[in-house]
């Protein structure tokens, strides 16, 4: 993922509104939103080339997704760890937010830059291997809120962080019923940032230009995939997809609703 915004406990009705974009190479497979065949208990899209996923969620509403952390100095300690299996491991596991979260504090120093979310019926937690301004080494409790992330810290104020959260919180306040359309409208967006608002991120001023939009479209590079995720209060969470290929194309929708299962033990 390369933009995630959020209502975390800020909608009457659901707990968790979520959208998020999901950024890579055209050329690296993918399956899109779906249960998983060697895990039924686990939905979302997967990466083929490493068996991770970027955004995925377990029957019992524990959820987590990850986004790079762009500073120009990814390369990881260790060539054989990817990013997608700190979701993966999670919603595969049977640990609480909480724990987990504490747990993977000092194994991601060896991951490239990385952001991750991770989230149950009760708590959400941000943990990232790099830290900048009020953000420190270890688990950090998500007060409720509309927050973003993208490249860089929880709610650092990108332009595109920015412009989505107040979409965000517009169809939070306008709302009893967030829209599904209006979710995608909000990660659709194409409009770059002006030079002058561009961060400086160890990567050239041209990429930084193509990278600030919700929405990239850029030759072999781009937005892959959007993803909507709802979770209400009586325990239905439901999770919309499009998923995109050269040029911004759609390429195709999927949308699957559960009921969650009791996550506390």
């Amino acid at each position: 993922m390369c933009l995630i915004v959020f209502a975390w406990q800020a909608h009457p009705a659901y707990p968790l509104v979520l959208a998020a974009n999901r950024d890579e190479y055209l050329d690296r497979p993918s399956l899109p939103l779906a249960y998983w065949n060697d895990r039924p208990d686990v939905l979302g899209g997967r990466d083929v080339e490493k068996g991770g996923s970027w955004l995925a969620t377990h029957v019992d509403g524990r959820w987590a997704a990850v986004t790079n952390y762009r500073d120009g100095a990814t390369a990881s300690l260790r060539a054989d760890l990817s990013r997608g299996h700190l979701v993966m491991n999670y919603v595969a596991s049977v640990e609480q937010a909480r724990r987990y979260a504490r747990q993977i504090t000092r194994p991601l120093a060896e991951y490239p830059g990385c952001n991750l979310l991770v989230g149950d019926d009760e708590s959400l937690f941000f943990v990232s291997n790099r830290f900048q301004g009020e953000h420190r080494a270890g688990a950090e409790s998500v007060a409720a809120g509309v927050h973003g992330l993208s490249n860089d810290s929880l709610d650092t104020p990108w332009p595109k962080v920015q412009r989505t959260k107040r979409k965000l919180q517009q169809l939070i306040d306008d709302s009893d019923e967030p829209s599904e359309d209006a979710l995608f409208g909000l990660l659709a967006d194409r409009t770059p940032a002006q030079d002058s608002e561009l961060p400086s991120t160890g990567v050239p001023i041209e990429w930084e230009r193509v990278l600030s939009p919700p929405f990239i479209v850029s030759g072999s590079y781009g937005t892959r995939a959007s993803t909507v995720v709802l979770m209400h209060e009586d325990g239905a969470v439901t999770m919309h997809e499009r998923r995109f290929g050269s040029g911004g194309v759609e390429l195709g929708r999927r949308s699957v609703t559960f009921k969650r299962a009791d996550s506390r033990r």
